[in-house]
């Protein structure tokens, strides 16, 4: 398909041979308007469409809605199944209850299937799961796990990166508390990963803004050093001055995680950095940026970096007596 039309438009226009108003399906594209993979590669990273859960696509301009979001699931999943994990934290609002990236490399939708029944596509992927009916609930006639048991679904991961960041952003949705988590873990005993969720829900905090905030503060918490407060709030006489993402008031201490979204342009860098140095200058803070290198991957140093930096506060703090 020639896409010269295109170049210079905001949004596809009504010539588009897809509907505009509702999700369509990769086969659709394929056979109603000979579209190949590679065309619709070229249109989502252009931003003409969106691909919200494998094998769907909607036009950019319809925006995001869980009633949308529920349209897109009901092109792949069966009626009886019950979407759960990361999809069911998404429907619920949990937008990065998804992995790392899903938006772009989109992943099978977790779901549910009443025993006997197997799934046929390879757009979605089931799992023994045992489900009480108090489990599931509706989103526009979906059926889903409860933000709180798709919480522990999350949690019970093989690893706790993935864990904490699950449940933080499932116990940020405001539907249930951390209490409620906790007590409801003993239901999971002897079950796959279970030692996870008890060993992490302790931890969850609904403050944190991102997956890898909540990481940043598993490896701070790991350390074994003063604990830290998400989201802190640095006033100065009565003026706001900043908010970090992770701070201990006594050692006037803060880590932050920069994101390369938010935090990589020459006006975000600058925006940062004239932050800091307020709340450094002004009143005595110390703070440390990390990056995904720190956090993730072979080299990961964040636990290192944090003891360091913290063991000097306190030698900061017992210099100066402040």
């Amino acid at each position: 398909m020639d896409f010269t039309p295109l170049l210079g438009q905001p949004f596809l226009g009504p010539a588009f041979p897809l509907p505009l108003d509702r999700p369509f399906t990769t086969a659709e594209a394929r056979y109603e308007a000979g579209l190949s993979y590679r065309d619709l590669k070229w249109l989502v990273d252009e931003g003409f469409l969106r691909h919200p859960v494998k094998g769907v696509y909607v036009a950019a301009q319809l925006g995001d809605s869980t009633s949308l979001r529920v349209q897109c699931l009901r092109l792949v999943v069966p009626e009886d199944a019950v979407v759960c994990d990361r999809h069911a934290g998404w429907l619920h609002g949990a937008e990065m209850a998804l992995a790392p990236n899903e938006h772009v490399n989109v992943m099978p939708i977790c779901v549910f299937l009443p025993p006997g029944r197997r799934l046929r596509n390879e757009l979605t992927v089931g799992g023994e799961r045992k489900l009480e009916p108090s489990d599931i609930t509706e989103v526009d006639g979906l059926l889903v796990t409860t933000p709180i048991r798709t919480t522990w679904d999350l949690g019970r991961t093989r690893w706790t990166d993935r864990s904490i960041a699950g449940m933080d952003q499932m116990l940020r949705l405001g539907v249930f508390s951390k209490e409620e988590l906790i007590a409801g873990i003993e239901r999971f005993r002897g079950m796959r990963w279970v030692t996870v969720l008890r060993v992490v829900a302790p931890h969850t905090d609904g403050r944190a803004e991102s997956p890898p905030e909540s990481v940043l503060r598993l490896r701070w918490i790991e350390t074994y050093l003063p604990a830290p407060i998400p989201q802190f709030e640095v006033w100065s006489a009565g003026e706001f001055l900043a908010r970090l993402d992770l701070a201990n008031e006594q050692l006037r201490y803060a880590a932050e995680y920069d994101g390369a979204e938010w935090h990589s342009s020459p006006g975000q860098l600058e925006h940062d950095r004239l932050r800091r140095a307020l709340v450094t200058e002004q009143e005595g803070w110390h703070i440390t940026p990390f990056t995904k290198e720190n956090l993730f991957g072979p080299h990961q140093n964040a636990d290192r970096v944090l003891r360091r930096e913290i063991a000097e506060a306190g030698r900061r703090i017992r210099r100066t007596g402040a």
